[in-house]
């Protein structure tokens, strides 16, 4: 299960892609969540998906 904080899912977020995964969409598919809601809750706290980086900065 993903954290509902915004700031907890960047961590854990990116922690996952640094470690695991090396694209949003394989993160995404491994945890059967939409890109979408991702990236939209964490565009609420100012944090877009760079895909060159693999991370949310």
């Amino acid at each position: 299960m993903l954290p509902k904080d915004p700031v907890m899912l960047l961590s854990f977020v990116n922690t996952q892609l640094r470690d695991y995964y090396s694209t949003l969409e394989e993160f995404c598919s491994v945890y059967n969540v939409q890109k979408e809601e991702i990236t939209e809750t964490l565009k609420s706290i100012d944090y877009q998906y760079e895909e060159g980086q693999n991370q949310f900065v």
